[in-house]
């Protein structure tokens, strides 16, 4: 994640806001036209772009708040608050999602009335708005996680306009209502598996989980080889937002090993090997147990 010192992060912070602003504005637009124009695609779409706002809010807010340094009562900072509410976002995917399955059901077996034309105006406009939103997205998603998951949900609910098109122009020229329904509850089916995966994701890392694309077993047999480690111990992995990696390690060391000399290689192979940006490496004569600490 950006901080707001970092090269970059003020042309990412420009970039997200101008995709929100417009992606807020139209989603209101999108919300009236589906009343007016009695779509349940529409609506979908709309719970489906405002997902959107909150993934660019979220994108947004945790440049500007995860930059604040650490204070007394928050020593590791505030970039855990990035996860604290993509799992928010993942709880309305899955809200959002079950009221479109069981209003499509429901209009399914009493289809209403569906204004073509004004749907496929409102959703074209959508198109529009997720193209321009993207452009202004792309330049940043390569050197940031958060935008580049604020360009996914866009890209994402572009598809999702895509399908109201189809629908609209269907419906003009079979007169085939149910087809409103039925694309509401196609986007809410598709929607489900990516609020899953974000509800996995968020939760793996405020469980502590080891951070993807590490593996415990690796980075201790890793320690092990360098010289003067007899024994590792209490290693643990972990992340405080997306895209950090963080370590902490018992080391018992051989007798005549250089005990600062051990910890700066051991931090350095962590960095350069394993991309661990901050590890707490903890360096001992004598066995934890002797001591009377217990350890892992």
């Amino acid at each position: 994640m950006s901080s707001g010192h970092e090269p970059g992060a003020n042309a990412n912070t420009r970039r997200l806001t101008w995709a929100l602003l417009l992606t807020g504005g139209f989603l209101i637009i999108e919300v009236i036209g589906a009343y007016i124009y009695n779509s349940l695609a529409l609506l979908s779409d709309a719970g489906h772009m405002l997902t959107d706002v909150s993934a660019l809010a979220i994108a947004l807010t945790a440049i500007k708040v995860g930059s604040k340094a650490p204070d007394d009562e928050h020593s590791f900072g505030y970039r855990r608050f990035e996860i604290l509410a993509a799992a928010f976002n993942a709880l309305m995917l899955f809200a959002v999602a079950a009221y479109v399955l069981v209003e499509g059901v429901q209009r399914l077996r009493e289809p209403a009335e569906v204004q073509s034309m004004g749907m496929l105006v409102v959703a074209t406009a959508g198109l529009v708005i997720n193209l321009v939103s993207m452009k202004l997205l792309s330049a940043g998603k390569d050197g940031s996680l958060n935008v580049k998951g604020a360009w996914l949900e866009v890209w994402a609910d572009m598809i999702g306009s895509i399908g109201v098109i189809a629908g609209a122009i269907l419906i003009r020229f079979t007169g085939w209502s149910w087809v409103d329904p039925a694309i509401a509850i196609l986007i809410g089916l598709w929607v489900l598996p990516r609020g899953w995966a974000l509800l996995q994701d968020t939760t793996h890392v405020l469980l502590e989980g080891a951070p993807d694309g590490l593996n415990v077993a690796d980075v201790r047999e890793a320690i092990a080889q360098i010289q003067g480690v007899s024994t590792v111990h209490d290693l643990h992995l972990w992340s405080l937002s997306s895209d950090d990696r963080n370590a902490s390690v018992h080391l018992l060391l051989a007798t005549d090993a250089d005990h600062e000399a051990v910890r700066a290689e051991v931090a350095v192979m962590l960095a350069q090997t394993f991309g661990i940006s901050h590890a707490t490496v903890q360096t001992e004569s004598l066995p934890c147990a002797s001591t009377g600490i217990p350890h892992k």
